[in-house]
């Protein structure tokens, strides 16, 4: 029999916190690919579609892809641009004919009419196709997994890396147990545990610390007939809705009572574990003065800015870092990026080698990581912002920063963009004329996902808390919405 399946991939992860909505151009910004472009453009990458194409191939599959769509993590998503990609996947869902369905979410989407998002699109989804059509999702581990997400779809399966290198695995993977529901094999339905907690600790590094003893836990417990994946997510404390923080799902089927007590005892684990931090975070000033003795014999200094990180929707425009390790006199550096489109547009109108005045970043909400910076530097190179990845997150993707620039200012390279993103991949420095691996200090913009490409080259990683928007100072944060008590706002709870 072949399996008539819909797919759609449709993501966001959302800083509530943050000023700035996400419109129909943010998702523009990132990507919104339909039907044969999206997998055109993503099915030799590592992305979920890939995934779920790999599956379809493997068992004979007609897919039908709706669309490919994702926004940079930023603030609420607004009706509009909702409407405008959610409407579509509905309307092939309400075509009828399909065995099953087969999405890739985040899982922190929120709306500006809604806190669950991806609750929100299942909901819909679920009334255009009824209850007995399968639906498997898979996930960003740093989703907040509610209730409702977990009551609409049989099926979920996050990535297990941190940083996230198996997103086409992933899909696979969901794919395949889809397959084996389509055909009637297995009946799974997915069960949630949770603790209150805003996130998992350590935000879910999968590289170092206990996440590698639940994860071996979990793969150890799949082995049974009965389970199908177990999904540990850390959770997205920037997000302030009542169903925040990390939870382990069970997809299986049989025994549910025994798939929830192994989810307890993984629960238990990060709670229990909760003052256990990996991570030295530094201020500034600690950071620059690491930068200004740093010996590079053996590779570059990386200095990573956990808290103005573009890709948990910070703002990307946080001026304490630069500004430190200027006064520090950090020579042979590049830093990036600065999010800040008036400088770069403006650059765009100057001439290569010519010296200039700017006042540079700081200017959505100087209150996190500081405000504008006046700097004398010369123009280095002025591009559209275009690049394409070639490492283990974006190889093959194409991605832009919308106008940008390099700015000599004193011994720093720095990277002028005007759409925000995280720093990830080589090439988002290379393409525009800055060689990483030439340089004594790195400093960027990210939490996690930059040690896949940058670790390899790097003599030394340290990572500093600027006070941006997704600084670790939680308590600096107007938490209106999540349950209380709740970890680390409470830090003295049982």
């Amino acid at each position: 029999m072949t399996f008539r399946v819909l797919t759609a991939e449709f993501s966001h992860e959302t800083n509530t916190f943050s000023r700035l909505l996400t419109g129909k151009q943010a998702f523009k910004d990132r990507f919104v690919r339909l039907g044969d472009e999206a997998i055109a453009q993503r099915r030799e990458a590592n992305t979920e579609l890939a995934g779920f194409l790999d599956a379809g191939q493997a068992h004979g599959w007609q897919i039908e892809h709706v669309l490919s769509a994702a926004a940079g993590p930023s603030g609420k998503v607004m009706r509009a641009a909702f409407e405008w990609l959610c409407d579509p996947i509905v309307a092939a869902v309400e075509q009828g004919g399909f065995d099953g369905i087969l999405l890739a979410l985040h899982g922190a989407m929120v709306l500006d009419f809604c806190d669950d998002g991806d609750g929100e699109i299942l909901r819909r989804v679920r009334a255009a196709c009824g209850n007995d059509t399968p639906i498997a999702i898979t996930l960003d581990p740093h989703a907040n997994v509610s209730r409702q997400m977990c009551a609409l779809a049989d099926i979920i399966v996050s990535f297990q890396t941190y940083p996230h290198v198996d997103m086409r695995k992933t899909g696979e993977w969901a794919g395949k147990i889809l397959h084996r529901t389509m055909a009637g094999e297995i009946t799974p339905r997915t069960i949630r545990v949770d603790r209150p907690m805003l996130e998992e600790t350590n935000g879910g590094r999968t590289d170092i610390g206990p996440m590698i003893e639940r994860l071996a836990a979990a793969r150890k417990y799949e082995e049974q007939a009965d389970v199908f994946a177990v999904s540990i997510n850390a959770g997205f404390a920037s997000t302030d809705i009542a169903d925040v923080g990390p939870t382990v799902l069970v997809t299986g089927q049989g025994n549910l009572d025994s798939h929830v007590a192994f989810a307890e005892t993984l629960a238990d684990d990060i709670w229990d574990r909760r003052h256990e931090v990996l991570m030295d975070f530094l201020t500034v000033e600690a950071a620059a003065g690491v930068a200004a003795g740093f010996d590079a014999k053996d590779g570059p200094l990386v200095i990573a800015d956990y808290a103005d990180n573009p890709g948990a929707g910070a703002y990307g425009d946080s001026t304490a870092l630069l500004g430190a390790l200027l006064a520090a006199n950090v020579q042979n550096a590049c830093f990036g990026p600065m999010v800040d489109g008036e400088v770069a547009r403006t650059l765009q109108d100057v001439e290569i080698g010519e010296h200039v005045r700017v006042v540079l970043g700081g200017k959505i909400d100087a209150s996190f990581g500081g405000g504008p910076l006046a700097l004398d530097g010369k123009l280095l190179s002025i591009s559209d912002g275009e690049y394409v990845g070639d490492g283990p997150i974006l190889g093959g993707l194409s991605r832009s920063y919308g106008p940008s620039a390099v700015l000599l200012v004193d011994g720093i390279e720095i990277l002028i963009v005007t759409i925000a993103a995280q720093m990830l991949d080589l090439q988002q420095f290379k393409a525009f004329g800055i060689e990483p691996e030439n340089k004594d200090v790195i400093a960027l913009k990210s939490m996690q996902h930059f040690r896949a490409a940058f670790e390899p080259i790097a003599g030394q990683v340290i990572v500093c808390d600027s006070g941006a928007l997704c600084t670790l100072h939680y308590e600096r944060l107007p938490y209106r919405n999540v349950r209380r008590p709740i970890f680390p706002l409470d830090r003295d709870m049982d």
